[in-house]
């Protein structure tokens, strides 16, 4: 069979293969996306009606609405029903990082050593930042959450509430955003493990009390060096503890949401 020919040049080695066409609300997650993050909308600005988008963007209503859900599934936009409703510009905040943290644990079912082992590496940092900055209200914080913990006749539950709260508090002391959204998608993860009386006893409480007391001392007088120690000391001593009783290889977070 004769080969293609055009003008004398053989074309039949010139091949094309599938070409992959990004979806129409893609691109329009992408643009939206895109301002957003630069900053050109403000917070809590009012997008355009549905159907003024289909028509400044000429795409479909359908497209135009499944790239708003991807937006607001990103919290990137909030949607209001009703007359006064429709999408308005958000920007990420903390529990944009603790609820990716979250479902990237509880989805690859994370070992509950590698998340303790996470927390000996961040938190000592956290306590020696936390020292370095802190402000009255953040020891106000660390005191109100450490007041439960050293109850005895606290409930199990609001001794767990109390201890996330302690070492959220440590993390948001540190004024670096990016840390207290970590730690917190992290306590929530431990603790929401460890959340049985055949582990946290008496003791255990005791030792709690004590150790985030003494934390909290070397952070409101400003000794970095006392915070990192002591911080090292209680979340190791943790670990150490957890490892005895808990012998699972992953651990299951519940959805906080």
């Amino acid at each position: 069979m004769t080969e293609p020919r055009t003008n004398g040049i053989d074309r039949s080695a010139i091949e094309l293969g599938p070409i992959d066409v990004p979806k129409a609300s893609d691109v329009l997650v992408n643009e939206l996306r895109e301002r957003i993050l630069r900053g050109e909308f403000a917070e809590g600005t009012a997008l355009p009606p549905e159907r003024e988008l289909v028509i400044q963007t000429r795409m479909s209503r359908t497209t135009v609405r499944e790239a708003l859900r991807i937006l607001e599934v990103q919290g990137l936009v909030r949607i209001r029903a009703g007359r006064a409703g429709g999408a308005f510009i958000q920007r990420p905040g903390n529990e944009t990082v603790t609820s990716s943290l979250s479902l990237l644990i509880r989805g690859r079912q994370i070992r509950l050593a590698a998340v303790l082992e996470t927390r000996e590496a961040i938190e000592p940092i956290c306590a020696q930042l936390a020292a370095k900055h802190r402000t009255d209200a953040d020891l106000a914080a660390l005191k109100a959450a450490n007041a439960p913990i050293a109850d005895p006749d606290s409930s199990l539950a609001d001794f767990l509430q109390a201890n996330v709260e302690w070492h959220v508090a440590v993390a948001t002391a540190t004024h670096n955003e990016l840390i207290a959204a970590f730690m917190t998608a992290l306590s929530h993860a431990i603790y929401a493990s460890t959340e049985n009386d055949g582990f946290i006893d008496a003791e255990v409480r005791q030792v709690t009390g004590r150790a985030h007391a003494s934390i909290t001392q070397a952070i409101e007088k400003r000794d970095e060096a006392a915070a990192v120690r002591r911080m090292s000391r209680h979340v190791h001593s943790y670990a150490a503890a957890v490892a005895k009783v808990d012998k699972r290889t992953a651990i299951v977070v519940p959805d906080t949401d």
